[in-house]
């Protein structure tokens, strides 16, 4: 293969249409907007939702719901998924970002029963469901509450 034997992808290349450039090229005077109007002004584009200067559908709806802004976001993991560490270690919030567990903290750590534990570990996080708790001390493992 040279150079010369390059050429783009067959059709992702398309002829630039030049607007406003006389009679005979099928888009002059107006270019193609048509007579007066707002459409035909510069910048006379309506925003999405726009009824025409009637009230927008998005705003004679009710609103619905409750946002709970002092909510407090927990990352949920199971109890299954902390066997990938050795015997003995101390699992703390920092090690589960470095082995790929969770991609970020929010406002804490929550440990969940689902699966089974095979590892003695002690698991530092900010709450564990009862199933959690007692499915790490039977394993031999601790808990500590940060």
């Amino acid at each position: 293969m040279y150079l010369n034997e390059l050429s783009p992808a067959p059709g992702s290349q398309h002829k630039h249409i030049r607007v406003g450039r006389g009679l005979g090229s099928g888009l002059g005077k107006t270019s193609g907007k048509g007579q007066k109007g707002q459409k035909s002004r510069s910048g006379g584009v309506k925003r999405p939702g726009f009824e025409g200067g009637q009230r927008p559908l998005y705003l004679r709806l009710p609103k619905r719901g409750f946002y709970n802004k002092f909510a407090k976001e927990y990352v949920e993991i199971n109890v299954g998924v902390l066997n990938r560490f050795e015997d003995g270690t101390v699992v703390e919030p920092v090690m589960l970002i470095e082995e790929g567990v969770i991609k970020k903290v929010c406002d804490g750590i929550r440990i969940l029963g689902g699966g089974e534990l095979t590892k003695k570990l002690t698991v530092q996080a900010m709450g564990f469901s009862k199933t959690a708790e007692e499915k790490i001390i039977a394993a031999g493992g601790t808990i500590e509450v940060i």
